[in-house]
């Protein structure tokens, strides 16, 4: 509530310090230094529309553990996500496409395949397995990360945001 930006920017241009990371949908519905109430330079902040976990993204976690320290991994989805209604919906759109094949492996897992894309609970049970889908493929594709988890240096967790009320479910 009483936080000044301008000083954050200042305190925080010689360097940065995080201690966590997010992965999370680009959505402007659900900024996570908002949600989490962190301030400039607590969180690195990865958003991407239905955030899906990719090599690139696991590529730039790995930095932020092994460079930058970082002891805790969010991978973060929420209600009324409309990449998630698109990959139920199977949208075809210009490179939207591509983004929303990233997402059909959470649809086929959660069994909605053809389903209402518009019904909150297939848009639910889809998107908590995306979640669930991001947080295994951190271990199953980045032995760095994985070795991590394994000394207890590193947490990977889900949650999902309701964007209705702001409450947070951790998986």
């Amino acid at each position: 509530i009483h936080c000044d930006l301008l000083q954050q920017v200042h305190m925080t241009s010689a360097g940065q310090a995080p201690f966590a990371a997010v992965v999370g949908c680009m959505d402007s519905r659900v900024p996570p230094e908002l949600i989490f109430d962190q301030q400039i330079g607590s969180i690195f902040s990865i958003r991407i529309a239905g955030n899906y976990v990719d090599t690139s993204i696991t590529g730039g976690l790995e930095f932020a553990n092994a460079v930058v320290g970082i002891r805790a991994i969010l991978v973060l989805g929420h209600t009324g996500c409309g990449a998630i209604r698109g990959a139920i919906d199977d949208v075809k759109l210009g490179n939207l496409t591509e983004t929303l094949a990233h997402l059909t492996p959470a649809v086929e897992a959660a069994g909605m395949v053809g389903a209402d894309g518009a019904a909150s609970n297939v848009m639910w049970a889809v998107a908590t397995e995306n979640v669930r889908l991001g947080m295994a493929s951190l271990t199953d594709n980045s032995p760095l990360l994985a070795e991590q988890v394994a000394k207890g240096e590193l947490l990977i967790a889900g949650a999902m945001h309701d964007i209705s009320n702001g409450q947070v479910t951790f998986l």
